[in-house]
């Protein structure tokens, strides 16, 4: 948790960034004329069967559907991401106060004012729209596996897995939904979102690139193996989600269970070709840094 100079001075920038336009949940985006359900949330392009015969053979109404439903999983991800980081990050401030410089300190605060925020957002962004809230990320063995296994270790553990969680996120939210065809409200809401999110972007890439440069060696190697199931989870779980199969108004032609299915839609052309384009960010990263070959 030791910053150089150059990043002390980028958390006093974010720090005065986020006092200087905080995001206000009434005006965020026209709640009052809600989500146009006739245009997609997200181009289709970016839909986990896309390019696929499972596409192919929906309906006009159902690939809306599908879209729909998606979007729903992403806002529920988010959801559940941001609920939990401040009692994380507040966690991280009271217990480990005497390490942590005035500005971490501060920005580790603000940045969890700001998931409060985010939370009450995609809540009412579910409830406007009619969409359901997903499962807990929790009810996934592996996920909740690897997350437990966090309890204890240094805060760096934690600040990296974030980032590596709202990366994806953003880089995926952005990739499918900044395009004149999408529904504003769902356009407006992902474009407000994302200018807070990259400055916790920032934060948590300083703090972990100070650590990287700072560690000793066979420390890093275990934060970066540490890492290496994380990112295959994100990988997988943003190219298709088998819950899906629980909310679709007809029967969804994958079953929740049909592993040979989901590793084919997983692998499909058009879904490798978008986690090339999408994820170029996060995955260059995680090669410097060795947490993926």
């Amino acid at each position: 948790m030791v910053l150089n100079e150059k990043s002390h001075k980028t958390v006093k920038t974010l720090i005065n960034a986020s006092h200087r336009k905080l995001l206000q949940l009434d005006t965020v985006v026209p709640w009052a004329d809600g989500v146009d359900l006739n245009k997609p949330p997200k181009i289709e392009e970016a839909g986990w069967l896309y390019g696929t015969p499972y596409w192919d053979a929906l309906t006009p109404a159902q690939r809306s559907e599908v879209l729909w439903l998606e979007t729903a999983r992403d806002v529920s991800y988010f959801i559940w991401l941001e609920q939990s980081l401040p009692e994380l990050y507040v966690g991280y401030v009271n217990k480990y106060h005497g390490g942590l410089s005035d500005d971490v300190r501060e920005y580790l605060m603000i940045f969890s004012r700001e998931e409060i925020v985010h939370t009450l957002m995609f809540r009412r962004y579910l409830e406007t729209a009619k969409l359901p809230l997903w499962s807990h990320p929790e009810n996934i063995p592996n996920f909740s596996k690897f997350e437990d296994q966090l309890a204890g270790k240094h805060p760096v553990y934690g600040i990296i897995w974030n980032l590596l969680i709202e990366w994806f996120a953003e880089l995926n939210s952005i990739y499918q939904t900044q395009h004149d065809i999408i529904d504003p409200l769902t356009r407006t809401m992902f474009r407000e979102h994302h200018t807070e999110e990259l400055r916790h972007i920032a934060f948590a890439r300083h703090v972990a690139e100070n650590y990287f440069a700072n560690a000793p060696a066979g420390e890093i190697d275990e934060v970066s193996d540490f890492f290496k199931k994380g990112y295959v989870f994100l990988l997988d779980e943003y190219t298709y989600m088998p819950e899906i199969a629980r909310f679709t108004s007809f029967e969804f032609p994958i079953a929740i269970g049909d592993t040979e299915k989901i590793k084919e839609i997983r692998n499909s052309p058009n879904n490798l070709r978008l986690n090339e384009a999408r994820f170029r960010d996060v995955r260059e990263w995680c090669q410097k840094y060795k947490i993926i070959d």
